[in-house]
């Protein structure tokens, strides 16, 4: 078969890539966030509507500007949620009540004062599950799985399992050596060519297999 009879997976730029299903869509054909940014193949779906989306991004103020990035080939499920910046309250003085924001004379308590936690970075590969909700400036790393209504409240490594409320690890998916392989081997950036050539070995556990590729 040559090269040009091949079919190397779908189009990214298609918004729903499965027939006849309008509950999973490639996610960043349906963003109109500047601020939201998302890699090609990863996946929203939702019990009712996968434009729900941005309403799940929560407190995400323009005037802040902090960013959602989400990377390749991550599966979100139904009802994430990420709680942004703009969620934050000052925790460490006296009043934790935003008097600054309503003005008239409130001015003077200091804004600068409020928690500022950073962007929100997912990696890649990284599958959301349902409920979970992420809480402002987190890091999750690639290959990460975030359980079902879990609430994660602290940076996640690469490829480890995590569960409950607050999030807390279960366990890593792969041994050491094998992640750090995975990690070198940056899978989602190859050419979507050489992805699809290599699936039998990235969808299985074979460590020899994986290290040829290398």
């Amino acid at each position: 078969m040559s090269k040009e009879d091949r079919t190397f997976g779908p189009n990214p730029q298609t918004t729903y890539p499965l027939k006849g299903y309008d509950r999973l869509c490639f996610l960043k054909n349906i963003i109109r966030n500047p601020n939201i940014i998302i890699g090609d193949y990863t996946y929203y779906d939702d019990f009712e509507n996968p434009e729900n989306f941005e309403k799940n991004v929560l407190y995400h103020f323009e005037f802040i500007g902090d960013k959602l990035i989400i990377g390749k080939f991550c599966t979100i499920a139904s009802d994430v949620k990420f709680i942004m910046n703009g969620g934050n309250h000052q925790i460490d003085s006296f009043s934790s009540y935003p008097f600054s924001i309503f003005g008239c004379g409130w001015e003077k308590a200091s804004p600068d004062a409020w928690p500022y936690k950073g962007d929100t970075i997912i990696g890649n590969d990284v599958w959301l599950g349902y409920d979970a909700t992420i809480l402002p400036g987190i890091k999750i790393g690639d290959g990460a799985v975030i359980g079902a209504k879990s609430v994660v409240a602290k940076d996640v490594p690469p490829y480890t399992i995590v569960g409950g409320n607050p999030a807390q690890i279960l366990r890593k998916r792969f041994d050491d050596e094998i992640i750090q392989l995975l990690l070198e081997l940056k899978w989602w950036d190859w050419e979507i060519e050489k992805i699809t050539e290599n699936l039998e070995v990235l969808c299985s556990n074979n460590l020899s297999k994986l290290k040829v590729l290398k």
